[in-house]
């Protein structure tokens, strides 16, 4: 008899819940499900599971860090990421931190169940993907450790998700960003190595919607200078007319 594969919904919608664990039950799977992100990275982490279906957005701690978490404490389950917008900063954050495989919702009940057989069989033959650290974005201009990426001044610790600015006194201060600007400032570290046009970000960041103008983009780039106090002399979001934007992680 075939063993019975144990998978962890960590999901924190209802409708979600119900129809993933009605759907996998019936496809044989043993099913457990939590609606919140850290008893979600309890459980993940008690090895009772052969895979965890992990929503992004969950209550207590969101699914990036409880993939990262996961990965650091040595765990190498399949994770498969889900979540409620398509753009591609999430998906490559998603993946940065450890996930196998990435899914946005609303997704195809067979496409998931496909991709659930295809990381269960990898799993099983040993084959499990090799996890990138977050630490692999940083450019060779910035100094990374972990999930920590110095640039100048400032600290931006995605094991926390914010963004501290050491003072002349040797310590740190918080800088307070929205998680849109948050978002924002994650996406042009990653690509630090590049020029990104107006409509690239608004694609990856925002995900496109007619009514969002690249004007958007222009004014969240004008608040997170503000914010890193450059609003007269950019030193880390330069402006490249005609072309775009580009991080540089220089000190």
């Amino acid at each position: 008899m075939a063993d019975i594969k144990k998978v962890l919904i960590v999901e924190d919608e209802i409708g979600v819940q119900i129809t993933l664990e009605d759907r996998l039950t019936a496809e044989g799977y043993k099913v457990s499900v939590c609606g919140d992100g850290i008893k979600g990275e309890e459980i993940a982490k008690s090895g009772e599971h052969d895979l965890v279906l992990l929503d992004v957005m969950l209550p207590g701690r969101d699914g990036f860090t409880i993939c990262r978490n996961l990965r650091k404490s040595g765990s190498e389950i399949p994770i498969l990421m889900l979540t409620a917008r398509n753009t591609n900063i999430d998906t490559v954050m998603g993946l940065k931190v450890g996930a196998d495989d990435y899914l946005a919702k609303p997704f195809d009940m067979q496409i998931l169940l496909a991709r659930i057989e295809a990381l269960l069989r990898r799993a099983a033959s040993g084959k499990n993907s090799a996890h990138a650290e977050s630490g692999d974005i940083a450019g060779s201009n910035g100094t990374k450790s972990g999930g920590i990426i110095k640039f100048g001044d400032f600290v931006l610790d995605m094991d926390r998700g914010i963004l501290e600015q050491r003072t002349g006194d040797g310590n740190s201060a918080v800088i307070e960003l929205n998680a849109q600007e948050y978002k924002l400032l994650v996406y042009l570290v990653l690509h630090n190595d590049r020029i990104i046009s107006r409509n690239a970000v608004l694609d990856d960041v925002w995900g496109y919607e007619s009514e969002i103008t690249t004007r958007t983009v222009d004014v969240h780039i004008a608040k997170l200078r503000q914010r890193l106090g450059e609003s007269e002399r950019p030193k880390h979001i330069l402006t490249y007319r005609g072309r775009g934007y580009k991080f540089e992680l220089k000190n």
